[in-house]
């Protein structure tokens, strides 16, 4: 017998190439769940009938809806995995915290706004819901191994962090979560940043910038330096350098392999919906990297550095774009 009733908001359609307005997502948690173990995949909805029943078909689920309220209120569901576009995410947490839900595992970028981030937090600590957000690459070997070698004292004093990757809202949100971790989760002080927005560029339904140049500060006094080039690619790929060596080197992954970040995600989620633990993909840290985004936003539409706590709630980039101060080339239909 199953130990918890899981459901889906948001299933997608299986495409043969991923890209920005879908990845299909809701396949990689279900998988994810079933690796957990204890977990029934009892439901699913998508506003597209032919999505959700091709989801449910792939997973042997009886139960579909067009409505995630109506499934929230039938199904009595203790999980839900929610995995549609950012401007969806706050409405659809704070409705599974009022349905009773015991855990929610989220898409990243938390929310399209500041605001919407603090209030999803906030409505699952008064509803005692276990809010999480799939920042998986938490659980890479890539993670693990800065932090073995910052934990074995083989790079000293951590002073700074240096990352070329992708738009904020989306590859970057999980970098700077990354970075946090590494950091020991500790809170930027300040943010000064720039970004370019000419050509339009929209993430599920999201504006992102098309370049960005981030510097910050954290509590602890590291800083780091966060850039995108204009196509969005790393040039470098990852590197680290030991305080006793010259050389930059390449990590290599661990002999033998290990789970993949998704599959050890899932698990760790389930594991702390079952002990109380707190997760690593807590909405309190995804919280960390939404604000450090949403603040790059902010530096930029001041034209200054932007000291933290944020005292905005909106998306500094799309009212820029929506009063007509950033005004991007929009693309051909």
């Amino acid at each position: 017998m199953s130990d918890f009733r899981v459901g889906f908001i948001g299933t997608g359609r299986r495409k043969e190439r991923a890209d920005t307005t879908g990845f299909f997502m809701a396949y990689t948690h279900a998988d994810g769940y079933r690796g957990a173990g204890g977990c029934e995949l009892v439901a699913c909805c998508d506003i597209v009938q032919e999505n959700a029943q091709g989801f449910a078909a792939y997973y042997g689920i009886d139960k579909v809806y067009l409505d995630y309220r109506e499934m929230l209120a039938k199904e009595q569901l203790d999980v839900v995995s929610i995995c549609t576009w950012p401007h969806l995410h706050e409405p659809m947490v704070t409705d599974c915290c009022a349905a009773g839900v015991r855990a929610v595992h989220c898409e990243k970028p938390m929310a399209d706004t500041w605001g919407g981030a603090q209030r999803m937090a906030r409505a699952a600590v008064e509803a005692s819901t276990q809010l999480t957000f799939n920042h998986q690459l938490r659980y890479g070997w890539h993670s693990d191994a800065a932090l073995q070698a910052i934990t074995d004292g083989a790079i000293g004093q951590v002073l700074r962090f240096d990352a070329c990757r992708g738009v904020l809202l989306d590859v970057g949100t999980h970098v700077l979560d990354q970075i946090n971790m590494i950091n020991g989760d500790q809170r930027a002080k300040w943010v000064l940043a720039q970004i370019d927005y000419r050509d339009e560029n929209l993430y599920f339904g999201a504006h992102c910038e098309n370049q960005h140049i981030l510097f910050l500060e954290y509590a602890n006094g590291a800083h780091g330096l966060l850039m995108t080039t204009p196509d969005g690619r790393n040039p470098v790929g990852a590197l680290i350098r030991r305080h006793d060596e010259t050389e930059w080197t390449v990590p290599t992954a661990p002999e033998g392999g290990s789970l993949a970040p998704m599959d050890r995600c899932l698990g760790d989620v389930m594991d702390c919906v079952r002990t109380g633990r707190k997760c690593r993909v807590d909405a309190s840290n995804a919280l960390l990297a939404t604000e450090i985004i949403f603040a790059t936003f902010e530096s930029s539409r001041r034209r200054g550095r932007v000291d933290l706590p944020l005292d905005v709630t909106d998306n500094a980039l799309r009212s820029m774009v929506d009063s007509g101060a950033l005004t991007p080339r929009r693309k051909a239909s």
